[in-house]
């Protein structure tokens, strides 16, 4: 956004521009190597030379050498710091001479050091042709003086007798019989402040100390207002002891000139107020002898007391940041050999109390020798110290992860690709491997995410010890952490980082207290082997890493094509699964629970199907993990839930009064939106159905995770009347705590040990121990898997209370099973 006081800086400016302009004198400044730095409009128009041609040119290159050998003593004079008035002749660019009045006035530094030069120039070629003329007729001589747009004075210092032009008495707005001609009536109306040194300057001309009397002063006007006016006078007549008799001269109007001059400085110092008002400090540098004059808000800002600040003017490279000098200074020099528009550069700059703070600094070269080699140099500095900092931080935070120091997601791909750019460059190998801490999720929900923090900061270290400094070790979120290994030169340098992961990994990691057992599995793939794009690198390392999994874990795996061809089978499955959800595409299926002792349909298990259009009916063990990695098992869920509500009303009412339908609830559902299940039981509620209508199945890893969200969910169905069993009790974290701890109504003993039930074996012995201890604690048992009639009769003497398997009854379509019902009703 514009900064105001800046846009109302360039608005005066320009206004003071076109107010130059506009006067009927030729203006210019030169620097004190004559080179022009500023013309105004009347320049231009008596030289026709275009602005751009003049401009950081030497005198003599414009006006050319005759004139300027003209006029270069009085140059040279204001210069050396004096004011200089003079009229003289020159020779036109182009043939001819030009009279000219002018006066020259210094241009100081703060330390009085002149840096240049204003010129104020008249043409009066017709003037002093005029003037030349006088000693013939008089009268025309005035005339062409005040066809100047000058008034003209005649004065007789014995006398007091001032004959006034009536162009002089114009300028002030009198009438000619409204001031008297007496050298008093000017005098009492000049300004008093001005009054002191118009007699001084009029005296040293009557002592002969100046060749011609000039002043500039300030006039009431009949209006009683005040014009400054320019007064110029000689001399003419002395009597025999020298005392003058006779003086002309004249009074040009220079108020807008003056205004000019006021608006000038006005805008300097509203630029001043406006650069301190946005903190900025002021310098002034002399490119040759790096003297710096220096503002106070400069020497503030970094802590400093101007004098002190100032008195080490020629040490400022010495409070640069050794780590930035060199980019400092190639910026100066750039800009300095005119590459560069402007010297802008950020750097850190030593502030009095030692510490660095950074700062930007903005300048232009102003001034240039005779040679055209920079000398001067303004410009400004702005502390950015706190710009820094939050830019560090934003950069942290888009880069780095906050949990590990690790580079994150985003800071990792782009590492990659310029390692992917670094090794086609140099035509060598670079090795992409992904890294999953196996049996992480158990531990963070064993023993709290502080210790699983905990041990991720402690793997990242393990990691980072495992590669070179070039290596970038990264963390994508969660457990998975990501390895580059650019530039390989030895063939087998992934394989071996890999297996030293391995190792590293399968120490056990000691915190709070607790020795923790983990193991890694890695996947590694190569570029350009297996793909020349950072994507696919990613993703095949990803496939490779999931193949290591699948083969037992703590091992590595490389990326193979077949890893690619089944990875894009998941994905065809996953969209297809995706859109049999969208359009009904799946089926449930109900599989009877016997009572064991009556022989009676108790219950049922409701089972989703899915029967594919073109590859037939496809396994639960094939599309259930595709649908809890992507998310839609919960919408699964759902639909098994209504349909098992839709059917067990109905089989209710017509079949047997207490029939429950048993549901299989994954971990993946209980992460779900909190108000899932309560949805659930208002929808049983709304069918006029009971809590006991319904049983959850879930797993015994769920009760690992003792985290508020799964308790509360478990007291939501105990609350609703809704019971839950325990799936495939004995094959995980079987415990008696957790038994006690949650309300369980059930146990179904897996199918493991049913398979191969026989009187004389364990598994006889383990399943009569689960009934047992389940009895204790006033828990039914299923035993699932039941297909023979011998397996059926030992779970009966055993004391099993409910059966499920193919010795019943297959899973059937809602239909098909209702004849069931009917049948046993019959």
């Amino acid at each position: 956004m514009q900064n105001p006081v800046s846009e109302q800086f360039e608005d005066d400016l320009q206004q003071l521009r076109h107010l130059i302009d506009a006067l009927p004198i030729c203006i210019s400044y030169v620097d004190a190597n004559y080179r022009y730095q500023f013309i105004n409009q009347v320049y231009i128009d008596w030289f026709g030379i275009p602005r751009s041609a003049v401009i950081n040119r030497h005198m003599a290159d414009v006006i050319g050498e005759v004139a300027f050998a003209h006029v270069r003593s009085y140059v040279e004079q204001a210069l050396a710091g004096n004011y200089i008035a003079y009229e003289t002749t020159v020779p036109y660019l182009h043939g001819g001479t030009r009279t000219i009045a002018a006066q020259i006035l210094p241009v100081l530094e703060p330390d009085g050091k002149v840096r240049g030069c204003y010129a104020m120039i008249i043409d009066i070629s017709q003037r002093k042709q005029s003037e030349e003329q006088l000693h013939l007729h008089e009268e025309r001589w005035q005339l062409a003086l005040e066809g100047s747009g000058d008034g003209v004075w005649d004065w007789y210092p014995q006398t007091g007798i001032e004959i006034l032009s009536d162009r002089l008495r114009e300028i002030y707005g009198y009438e000619k019989e409204e001031i008297d001609d007496l050298s008093e009536e000017l005098d009492k109306r000049t300004h008093p402040d001005d009054l002191r040194q118009m007699y001084q300057d009029r005296q040293d001309h009557f002592d002969g100390k100046t060749p011609i009397y000039i002043n500039e002063h300030r006039v009431q006007c009949k209006d009683g207002s005040w014009k400054w006016i320019l007064t110029r006078g000689t001399v003419i007549q002395r009597d025999a002891q020298g005392r003058p008799t006779r003086m002309v001269g004249t009074h040009t109007d220079i108020s807008v000139r003056k205004q000019a001059e006021v608006a000038l400085r006005e805008s300097e110092e509203r630029l001043r107020m406006a650069l301190s008002a946005t903190h900025q400090g002021l310098y002034d540098l002399n490119v040759r002898t790096g003297d710096a004059i220096v503002s106070p808000e400069y020497a503030l800002m970094l802590g400093y007391a101007h004098d002190s600040f100032q008195e080490n003017k020629k040490n400022w490279t010495a409070r640069v940041h050794p780590e930035d000098f060199s980019v400092a200074a190639r910026a100066f020099r750039e800009h300095l050999e005119g590459k560069t528009e402007e010297y802008r550069v950020e750097f850190r700059q030593k502030k009095a109390s030692g510490e660095w703070g950074w700062i930007l600094s903005v300048g232009a070269v102003v001034e240039w020798d005779r040679e055209g080699r920079p000398q001067r140099m303004l410009g400004t500095v702005l502390d950015i110290t706190e710009k820094k900092k939050t830019e560090a931080l934003v950069w942290q935070q888009a880069n780095i992860d906050t949990l590990t120091g690790l580079p994150n997601r985003r800071m990792f791909y782009d590492r990659l690709d310029h390692d992917i750019k670094l090794s086609k460059r140099h035509k060598l190998s670079l090795a992409v491997l992904f890294i999953d801490l196996d049996f992480f999720k158990e531990v963070n929900d064993t023993l709290g995410h502080a210790t699983g923090d905990a041990l991720l900061v402690e793997a990242a270290h393990r990691l980072r010890t495992c590669v070179r400094e070039s290596d970038t070790v990264a963390r994508l979120g969660g457990d998975e952490f990501t390895v580059s290994l650019p530039e390989m030169h030895e063939p087998n340098r992934a394989e071996s980082i890999a297996q030293n992961i391995i190792r590293c990994m399968s120490t056990p990691f000691l915190l709070a207290g607790e020795e923790i057992y983990l193991s890694a599995s890695v996947g590694i793939t190569m570029y350009p082997r297996d793909a020349d794009n950072l994507d696919d690198l990613i993703k095949h390392a990803d496939q490779a890493m999931y193949a290591a999994k699948a083969q037992g874990r703590n091992r590595f795996s490389y990326f193979t094509p077949s890893l690619q061809t089944a990875a894009l089978a998941r994905l065809r499955m996953t969209t297809d699964l995706r859109a049999a959800i969208a359009d009904r595409g799946l089926c449930v299926y109900f599989q009877p629970i016997i009572d064991i002792h009556t022989g009676l349909i108790q219950k049922a298990e409701a089972l989703v199907r899915w029967p594919h259009a073109q590859l037939g009916f496809i396994s639960p063990m094939e599309f259930i993990p595709i649908a809890e990695t992507s998310g839609l098992i919960v919408a699964i869920g759902d639909l098994v839930f209504y349909e098992a509500v839709r059917w067990v009303k109905k089989w209710r009412e017509l079949y047997q009064p207490d029939f429950q339908i048993s549901i299989n609830q994954s971990p993946m559902e209980f992460q779900a939106d909190q108000e899932r299940y309560v949805k659930w039981i208002h929808d049983l509620a709304a069918q006029n159905l009971p809590g006991q209508a319904i049983s959850v199945e879930i797993t015994e890893g769920l009760l690992l995770d003792a985290s508020q969200k799964i308790t509360s969910k478990l007291l939501q169905f105990r609350d609703a009347g809704i019971q839950v069993a325990l799936d495939d009790f004995g094959t995980g974290y079987s415990s008696l705590s957790y038994l006690k701890k949650f309300d369980i109504d059930y146990l179904k003993i897996d199918q493991s040990f049913i398979r191969n039930l026989a009187a004389d074996t364990s598994d006889i012995a383990l399943s009569e121990a689960i009934i047992m201890m389940a009895h204790k604690l006033d828990l039914k048992v299923v035993a699932e898997g039941v297909e023979t009639q011998q397996q059926h009769d030992l779970l009966k003497q055993a004391g099993c209370d409910f059966a499920q398997g193919y010795l019943f009854s297959r899973p059937l379509p809602p239909e098909d099973f209702e004849i069931l019902l009917q049948q046993q009703k019959t």
